[in-house]
């Protein structure tokens, strides 16, 4: 596992156009911890010049009612480089970078940050990386990339491209599988595992979203991004522990330590043996649960 870096808590993650003023403008009210301004999907190739200079304004707006705000530029590398000139800035967190085949994808794109936090002041580090995982090599390529550089703080599958490369439709069956190697190349590199079994693209029966939402979190996923504000709630509710959980947690924990006072490395707690694996997954259900900034 690569060194351990400071990661976000973040449930849930809404795109929202960067062009379109009043969805930036009520980006804050929708309940997500982070906001996604997108420069990709949702803006039209007319529309990218302008999406891209309302970047840094946009992400004030959002960053200053105290959200995390990420981007999501585009692949073709001529307006990836530009949009990564306007988005990185003081008040981005994190840049998406779609389509991500390669580890070598991850390192140049780290590379011309370097230069741009240069230019613009900022701390070496400043801005973080998300993997958008949406073909077969990107798949093939998961390990090398979560480790291609020390910015990247998590990878997600693109559900639509990734179905659409592969040539099968986005089902929870055909995308089980490439979702749950993306939660184990995760853990390996010791980043976030972000998504869900599923299109991003189907909101509309909120109970089956709920129930693909709750099964991510069983198998690993700490949060997800959504496309629509009625995702929020749901993401929110599911990725955060709930008061039976903290209670049982805090128990283990004391339980654990008590043991380990007495010279004791495996104890019982509630008629179940407690190890070191057990009090790893408890102590994550805590940190899930900490009040958010």
């Amino acid at each position: 596992m690569s060194a351990a870096r400071e990661l976000p808590a973040w449930r849930s993650a809404l795109f929202v156009p960067a062009h379109v003023e009043k969805f930036v403008a009520k980006a804050h009210t929708r309940g997500a911890d982070a906001i996604i301004l997108d420069l990709e999907d949702s803006v039209p190739l007319a529309e990218k010049a302008s999406a891209r200079a309302a970047v840094a304004g946009a992400a004030a707006t959002v960053a200053g009612h105290g959200l995390d705000v990420l981007v999501r530029i585009n692949r073709p590398w001529r307006l990836a480089v530009r949009d990564l000139e306007d988005s990185v800035c003081a008040a981005v967190h994190t840049i998406a970078v779609p389509k991500v085949a390669s580890a070598d994808h991850i390192a140049f794109i780290a590379e011309i940050i370097d230069e741009i936090e240069v230019d613009q002041g900022l701390a070496p580090g400043h801005t973080r990386l998300l993997a958008l995982i949406e073909g077969v090599d990107g798949l093939a390529q998961m390990d090398a990339i979560a480790r291609a550089s020390g910015r990247l703080i998590g990878l997600f599958l693109g559900a639509e491209d990734f179905s659409a490369e592969v040539g099968m439709q986005p089902t929870a069956e055909t995308l089980f599988a490439p979702n749950q190697q993306l939660v184990f190349a995760a853990r390996r590199a010791g980043i976030l595992p972000l998504g869900f079994v599923g299109s991003i693209a189907d909101y509309s029966d909120l109970d089956a979203f709920r129930a693909r939402i709750h099964q991510a979190r069983q198998l690993g996923f700490t949060g997800a991004l959504g496309i629509h504000p009625n995702q929020i709630a749901i993401m929110n509710e599911a990725f955060l522990p709930s008061a039976e959980e903290v209670a049982h947690a805090q128990g283990l924990l004391a339980a654990y330590e008590q043991g380990l006072a007495e010279g004791r490395g495996a104890v019982s707690y509630q008629g179940k043996m407690i190890d070191a694996p057990v009090v790893a997954r408890a102590r994550e259900v805590l940190r899930k649960a900490a009040p958010r900034g």
